[in-house]
């Protein structure tokens, strides 16, 4: 066999593996926002009920994306992640520290769900600086990534409004 095929099979396999990673990651941050509103819905009074609409519509929209992002993995031979990434296990403990300490302070829980946003838009910038996705695949991150980004704005503006 040509040394030259070994080099383009190995090139693609790498490919294949760091988009893996990228989409897996992302499945990650998708379980993180779920896990996270729903941990902010706990937290809620009963008179924050926009808010635990709001927190439904971003679980919603996560379960919406983590599917789409578990169709581009298995389209690349890719396993579906389990679970969380740890720094969300850490967000959703400070998340509990400080919602302990402030009494479910609505203005607190949204802070919490902006900071939220920033790690999720952090994750998905990072995503689209791989140059080697596909046009599927960088569109898919990339509506998604403008979506969160939208959320992140109006959490941003409802706890600003406080």
């Amino acid at each position: 066999m040509d040394l030259n095929y070994y080099n383009f099979n190995e090139s693609i396999m790498v490919k294949f593996e760091k988009q893996k990673e990228i989409i897996s990651d992302l499945i990650l941050i998708n379980n993180d926002r779920i896990e996270g509103y729903q941990k902010a819905k706990e937290e809620l009074n009963e008179s924050d009920k926009d808010l635990a609409i709001l927190f439904n519509e971003r679980i919603d929209q996560s379960i919406l994306f983590r599917s789409e992002l578990i169709s581009l993995i298995t389209l690349i031979g890719g396993k579906v992640p389990e679970g969380t990434k740890f720094s969300g296990k850490i967000y959703r403990a400070w998340m509990d520290v400080k919602a302990f300490f402030s009494g479910s302070d609505r203005k607190v829980i949204l802070d919490n769900c902006e900071d939220g946003e920033d790690a999720a838009l952090s994750a998905y910038e990072e995503a689209l600086s791989y140059e080697h996705l596909t046009p599927e695949q960088k569109a898919t991150i990339f509506a998604q990534k403008s979506e969160i980004k939208m959320s992140h704005d109006k959490i941003k503006m409802m706890r600003d409004s406080i």
